[in-house]
């Protein structure tokens, strides 16, 4: 299991493309974000709202539509064309590419959310990767953390796999989907357009193309490229 099985880093993100090879696991990628982000040059700074709250480095494009207030602590890349709605908070160690929607409420942290992401309404995205055109219902939570606090690792068909992390939420493919109000627990894994049903609690690993409903049923569904 690759990240090239989950989804290709988009050219917008073209600049971290040294730091997240496609030939590693993806959970792989959150190991690397910081340094990434390290390597860049020094941000050129850009205006914003008055309730607009950053702190340390911050790249953000000037067609980044800015809400009235929000906080972004740095350091953080925010890509072309996306949108940060009122009470957004990024939390230091983001990367987002072109077009995406950051919503009212959301917290983001230690995270990739490659083109076209859309995290609209009250959510929590820690320690993920979203691959491109992934979706959150309103209310979804990525847990990153065991509530023994001990190592995550990864549920496959092929065994327990380690990832060496203490935080890891989710990792979901291009096209994933997940429900309001859903939680991912921590180490969670969809393919490409799986998709996880409104109120799930959902831990593992669902393949591309299939549906995690209420109470484990996993099904098949058409694949829409």
């Amino acid at each position: 299991m690759i990240a090239a099985d989950f989804f290709a880093l988009p050219p917008s993100l073209a600049p971290f493309a040294a730091h997240f090879p496609a030939d590693v696991a993806p959970w792989e990628w959150l190991k690397r974000i910081g340094a990434s982000l390290a390597a860049l040059p020094a941000p050129v700074a850009r205006a914003v709202p008055p309730g607009v709250h950053i702190e340390g480095a911050a790249w953000i494009d000037a067609s980044v539509k800015l809400p009235p207030y929000a906080t972004i602590i740095g350091p953080a890349w925010i890509g072309a064309n996306t949108e940060i709605r009122p009470g957004a908070f990024i939390r230091g160690n983001v990367i987002v590419g072109e077009g995406c929607v950051l919503g009212n409420a959301c917290e983001f942290k230690n995270c990739v959310l490659l083109d076209r992401v859309q995290v609209p309404h009250f959510s929590y995205v820690g320690d993920s990767i979203l691959g491109n055109g992934a979706h959150l219902g309103a209310g979804v939570i990525l847990s990153n953390l065991r509530l023994d606090q001990k190592p995550i690792s990864v549920r496959l068909p092929t065994g327990s796999h380690e990832t060496g992390l203490r935080k890891f939420g989710a990792i979901l493919g291009d096209k994933a989907e997940v429900g309001c109000n859903a939680v991912l627990n921590p180490g969670s894994v969809l393919g490409k357009r799986a998709l996880v049903m409104p109120t799930t609690a959902f831990g593992g690993y669902l393949p591309a193309g299939t549906i995690a409903r209420i109470r484990g049923v996993v099904s098949q569904f058409p694949r829409r490229d």
